[in-house]
């Protein structure tokens, strides 16, 4: 099956300082020989800590910014030969959710006219017909047709969010791009915007790429990860296979880090130790192993490379075979503490039901204010 989205190699370098001619005399290493793919109906989650790179590469896969080097491939079109009409009808395909609702809303547009924007950019419906799609689109996504007389700063957090989803909906894409879409929000909110795109995923046919540093919020709704680290992908793998048999010694510790809902569970804890890299100028050879148990001279000599299993589990690790197992990384024992079981019980009563989705805290549907 060929993949709805395949980059290759990816590399961008920004200028981080300049002589006085003007010169680059610096560069940030933000992205490093990134390859990856998402096929259509998938979600694949990019997560690292802040600073990898997530979000550099999820610009370039919509050329909002340009690659220094490498390739893009949208359903099998070159997007790096395209001019800008075609860029734009490319565009139409491929829509971005950003991080926070509020600023990337025009708060001078009411929320019908920030819907119809794309309608009307892309010239997809007859002026008299797009208020009737404004509509549909906004009860898709949990909202009365009524609010598209407001504005966006009459919205909480979640409606607002709403709103955005909203707005890369109208347009009919293929792939959208969450960049750390629930990250603002409070934590039933997540669940209701997440299992929000769930259902639109499965309804649509959506692709996603997920980019967070959430590793809770990613297990429920990516369907592949790939974990990166200082500009370079480390890791990947199908989720359930990332959560319960993670190799990367950084993947290791991303994940002990996930709270457990027992205060009293035992749990095996990675802190990592050592000096911190900078993309200004980041270490020769493996770029984690200044903060590896593990480390070797080779390790420090000899970048590794991304090499899979054949069974779909790709690591860049000199040591993969060497390293003990990773036992009590997620620890999971079947339940809750008896007083958290008892708390989750009362609040499901107080709820219509569980959701639909992957998330099973809240209900699909919105309460008011969310």
């Amino acid at each position: 099956m060929t993949a709805l989205l395949e980059a290759e190699g990816l590399v961008k370098h920004f200028p981080a300082a300049r002589s006085l001619f003007g010169r680059p005399t610096a560069f940030v290493r933000a992205v490093e020989g990134v390859s990856f793919s998402v096929n259509a109906g998938e979600t694949l989650a990019l997560v690292g800590e802040s600073g990898c790179g997530k979000s550099t590469v999820s610009r370039l896969v919509l050329r909002l910014i340009e690659p220094d080097q490498g390739r893009i491939r949208f359903e099998g079109r070159d997007l790096l030969a395209l001019g800008a009409t075609e860029l734009r009808a490319f565009r139409r395909k491929a829509q971005l959710i950003f991080q926070d609702p509020y600023a990337s809303l025009n708060p001078r547009m009411t929320v019908g006219q920030i819907l119809n924007e794309p309608l009307a950019l892309h010239d997809l419906l007859p002026p008299s017909a797009r208020r009737e799609r404004v509509e549909q689109i906004l009860r898709m996504v949990g909202l009365e047709p009524r609010v598209a007389r407001r504005y966006p700063h009459e919205f909480s957090g979640g409606q607002r969010q709403r709103i955005a989803i909203a707005r890369a909906l109208a347009v009919e894409p293929k792939l959208i791009i969450c960049d750390e879409p629930v990250s603002a929000l409070d934590v039933s909110i997540r669940s209701q915007i997440l299992n929000l795109l769930h259902e639109l995923q499965q309804r649509l046919g959506l692709a996603y790429i997920f980019v967070s540093h959430d590793l809770a919020v990613v297990k429920h709704i990516a369907d592949r990860v790939a974990v990166m680290n200082l500009g370079q992908i480390v890791e990947t793998a199908a989720t359930d296979t990332l959560f319960t048999s993670p190799r990367h010694p950084y993947t290791r510790a991303l994940l002990s880090a996930i709270p457990v809902p027992k205060p009293r569970a035992k749990r095996s804890r990675i802190v990592l130790q050592g000096e911190l890299p900078s993309a200004l100028n980041p270490p020769s050879g493996c770029r984690f192993h200044t903060r590896c148990a593990y480390v070797t001279d080779h390790c420090q000599a000899e970048a590794p490379a991304l090499i899979a299993d054949g069974a779909g589990h790709a690591t860049a690790c000199h040591r993969v075979a060497d390293l003990p197992p990773a036992d009590a990384v997620v620890p999971h024992d079947g339940g809750f503490s008896p007083a958290l079981e008892k708390l989750v019980a009362a609040f499901s009563l107080s709820t219509e039901g569980p959701a639909r989705g992957g998330v099973d805290i809240v209900g699909a549907s919105p309460p008011p204010g969310a």
